[in-house]
Order: structure tokens, then C-alpha cells, then sequence
């Protein structure tokens, strides 16, 4: 006992060298230095956030009225609204969505369920992994010669396209990862009651995990809904109303796009204005999806 005590004191006064100290004033520097870097990065950011927000909360409510979701994109030097960009944004929005989400949630499934271990899972994974990291632009190129050159004009399905693409590795993303997170416990207690893999997905794994996927499919609904790049590529702009899929489209992003960099006063407020709209349905979308993984929510 005696000589462990000795050894200890041996050990704590060769800590405390003149040579050990100054390690230690070094170190705490060092980090007190990289700490306030951190503050002061963290509260750069913060500003810029609240600046874009403050001005966007500014120019968006002075253009916010009745008839932005009551009438037309206007031509130059008239009174209009949004509604077409509206209608339109919300029709390719909601039409990406229902080709994106069931692809990205079967691949999901297959992927965790079926072939989890398997190469070509690997392969699927690597692929997707490309895609969730792929410029939007680039997909709206694709869509472009691969749609809209073959079939002669833009039109909203080509959107919904270029849409459903975006959508599809978010929810094979989130689906897998959230039926890996279901205990094998439940599935081999599934299968200890003689129910079939398929039977086991739809009535277990689908519902341990179906707050995790319905996050999932928010997420990629608040990325797709203020895309502009694929749309420039694929659904044009319409200044008319239209509910023709096969015809050009209008959508909001696009909209903000041309109407901020024109000269006319009326269409740049109208662009604050969408700017807004975007802005909290993205918000509004994310609440929820926060909302959906919540302990509360997920039993």
C-alpha cells in the first residue's frame, strides 16, 4: 500500500515539472484559441442567417397580398400574383414526389431487407450516394436530352421527372437507415409465427419504421420545392395558367428567378414575395419532419 502511495506521488510530481506545466498552459491556449475561433464562426454564420431572413421577412411581407394568390404572373408595368407559379410549383412538386417515393422506398426495402449484404446492394448504395450529391443542374441536362430533346418542347412532366430524381435517393436513403434501426428481434419473431418475408415488411418493418420514412419523403419535398435548375431545363415557364402536363409549366422558383433579375420594380417585389412563400413552406416542412422523428412521435 505504502509503496503504491509512493509511486503515486513519484507520478504526480513528475506531472508538475516546470516542462509538464508549460505542455499544459500550451494546450489550454490552443484550445481556448480554437474555441473562440468556433464561437466566432458559429456566430458569422448566425448573423449572416439572421440578415438573410430579417431582409427577406422585410421585402417579402411589403409584397404580400391578396392577389399574389389570386391572380397571374403579370407582364411588365401591370399588377399580377403568382398564382400559375403556384399551381404549378404544387403540381410537379406533388407529381415528383409520386414517382420518386415509391422507387426510393422498394430500393430502400430491397436494400435492407433483401440484399443487405449483397454487391449489388453496395453498388446500389455507391450509385445513390452520386446521385444524392449530384448538382440538380446536372440532372435537369439529363431530363433535358433524354425527355424534352426527344419529345420536341418542355413540359411539366419532364419537371415531375427531373423532380422524382431528386426525390429518389433522399428516401432510399432514409428508408434504408431506418429499417436497419428495426430490431432483428421482430422480424425473427415474424418469422417464428410462419409469416411470409413480404407479410413480415409490410406489417412490422414498415410500421417500427414508418416515422423515419415519412421524414424521409418531407426532407426530399422541402429539397425539391425550391429547385430551379432542373425546371429552367425541363418545364420552361408559363405566364398562363395551365393544367396541360405535356405544355410548359410555371413553377415559383423559376418565377423568382426571371422576376429578381428583371428591371421592373412590380415583378422584383413579386419575387420577395415567393422568395417568402418558399422560404416557410421549406420551414413549415422541416417542423414537421422534426416533428415525425421526435421520441413522442416515434412510439
Amino acid at each position: 500500500m505504502a509503496s503504491s502511495l509512493s509511486t503515486a506521488a513519484a507520478g504526480y510530481s513528475a506531472a508538475t515539472t516546470p516542462a509538464a506545466q508549460a505542455l499544459y498552459r500550451r494546450r489550454r491556449r490552443g484550445n481556448a484559441i480554437l474555441l473562440a475561433l468556433s464561437f466566432a464562426a458559429t456566430g458569422f454564420g448566425l448573423i449572416c442567417l439572421v440578415l438573410i431572413l430579417l431582409a427577406l421577412l422585410y421585402q417579402g411581407f411589403s409584397g404580400l397580398s391578396l392577389a399574389v394568390f389570386t391572380e397571374m404572373t403579370p407582364p411588365p408595368g401591370s399588377a399580377g400574383g403568382l398564382l400559375n407559379a403556384i399551381w404549378g410549383s404544387l403540381v410537379m412538386t406533388v407529381g415528383g414526389v409520386v414517382i420518386g417515393t415509391p422507387i426510393g422506398i422498394l430500393a430502400g426495402t430491397y436494400m435492407s431487407e433483401y440484399g443487405r449484404h449483397n454487391k449489388l446492394t453496395t453498388v446500389v448504395r455507391f450509385i445513390n450516394d452520386i446521385l444524392l450529391a449530384a448538382p440538380s443542374i446536372v440532372i435537369g441536362l439529363f431530363v433535358y436530352e433524354v425527355i424534352v430533346v426527344q419529345m420536341g418542347h418542355f413540359s411539366a412532366f419532364a419537371g415531375m421527372v427531373a423532380l422524382a430524381i431528386l426525390v429518389i435517393p433522399v428516401v432510399v436513403r432514409t428508408t434504408e437507415d431506418m429499417l436497419n434501426l428495426v430490431p432483428n428481434q421482430l422480424r425473427e419473431a415474424a418469422a417464428a409465427l410462419g409469416l411470409p418475408r413480404s407479410i413480415m415488411i409490410r406489417h412490422v418493418a414498415y410500421k417500427a419504421a414508418l416515422s423515419g420514412i415519412v421524414t424521409g419523403v418531407l426532407l426530399a419535398i422541402a429539397r425539391v420545392s425550391g429547385e430551379t435548375a432542373p425546371l429552367l431545363f425541363t418545364a420552361l415557364n408559363n405566364q398562363f395558367w395551365s393544367t396541360d402536363l405535356n405544355a410548359p409549366m410555371s413553377s415559383l422558383p423559376v418565377t423568382i428567378f426571371q422576376f429578381a433579375l428583371s428591371p421592373y420594380p412590380d415583378w422584383q417585389k413579386l419575387a420577395w414575395s415567393g422568395a417568402l412563400l418558399i422560404t416557410f413552406t421549406v420551414l413549415a416542412l422541416n417542423i414537421v419532419a422534426r416533428a415525425f422523428l421526435s421520441p413522442k412521435a416515434s412510439k
